[in-house]
């Protein structure tokens, strides 16, 4: 954890607004490790940005500065991930995401945030949803970044798009481990072993980093106990699609809650969700954008313009 604590310091100093980083207490001794951006903002709703399988509050690096120049900007490392404690998930998908869910609703009480505009990256956009499901009153806009796990596996192969070949070598592993049990295992050589499944995450953050500040990140991000990963590894199905998909619940978001689908147009997540989305909240705001040059990691791939993109959404709420 030291590793890791170090290398994020390196990428946080590159945060030129005020801002703190520090751990949250929960009610069940848990810790979730928290990023403040512009704490002094207060007259508007607060944005909070929920990370992806794997991920950390680094990885908004590119984003940060713009989307808390006019309102608090907070992201956490969620539970099981991350600097956050890593404790024993429920082995069944339902409790799992229980868990994540009910964590997040701790870390907002004890936040004191009244509301707020959540948006959730991969995985961190299926919990935002399932959150959004249970706690509706506290979002003001839900803002769902290349969602994973919303359509139904389908039963024709033929159906199914093709994912990169890092997702389908993590796929390879998982009857037999955890999703990145191999990076642990390939010990001070993992950021190596990063670098070589995911060339192009070097190049996206080049801009701010030109050693392997990003690579060492990712890697000392997975090097500890598998908590989050196992938990995901139970609420997945064959990596790409979730064992209870959230597009069967969406209907349980109250119609009054606008939700907004923001995807890469080359990513391998299935791009029809939000057109479906809008089929099914025919009486709600549902609206889908589509940015070009982008896959799965939107935010990085064009960050210029995905920070334009959810300051409109910012400014549409206040």
């Amino acid at each position: 954890m030291s590793q890791l604590k170090a290398v994020e310091s390196r990428i946080l100093q590159c945060i030129r607004n005020r801002f703190s980083a520090r751990y949250i207490s929960l009610p069940d001794q848990h810790k979730i490790w928290t990023l403040t951006v512009s704490p002094e903002l207060r007259d508007k709703t607060p944005l909070v940005m929920v990370h992806g399988f794997g991920g950390g509050v680094g990885l908004w690096i590119q984003n940060i500065d713009a989307l808390s120049s006019r309102r608090t900007l907070h992201a956490f490392d969620l539970l099981g991930f991350g600097r956050s404690s890593r404790p024993t998930f429920p082995s069944d998908p339902e409790g799992a995401e229980e868990q994540f869910v009910s964590s997040i609703e701790q870390w907002r009480q004890e936040m004191g945030i009244k509301d707020m505009i959540l948006l959730g990256h991969s995985l961190g956009g299926f919990l935002a949803t399932s959150y959004s499901i249970k706690y509706p009153d506290r979002v003001k806009h839900l803002v769902l970044v290349d969602p994973w796990g919303f359509p139904v596996l389908p039963t024709d192969p033929s159906e199914m798009r093709s994912p990169p070949a890092w997702v389908k070598a993590l796929a390879a592993v998982l009857g037999r481990s955890n999703p990145l049990a191999v990076v642990r295992a390939a010990g001070p050589w993992g950021p190596r072993l990063v670098q070589r499944f995911r060339p192009d995450l070097k190049r996206k953050f080049e801009e701010f980093f030109e050693d392997d500040t990003i690579m060492e990140y990712i890697y000392h991000c997975n090097a500890q106990t598998p908590s989050g990963e196992s938990a995901f590894k139970a609420m997945m199905e064959k990596f790409g699609w979730a064992k209870r998909p959230m597009m069967s619940r969406l209907h349980l978001i109250p119609k009054e809650l606008p939700i907004t689908f923001v995807y890469g147009a080359e990513t391998w997540i299935d791009q029809n969700t939000g057109d479906k989305a809008k089929l099914l909240r025919p009486d709600s705001y549902v609206k889908t954008l589509a940015i070009k040059g982008a896959s799965h990691h939107v935010y990085a791939d064009q960050p210029r313009v995905f920070n334009d993109v959810v300051e409109e959404i910012c400014d549409a709420v206040d």
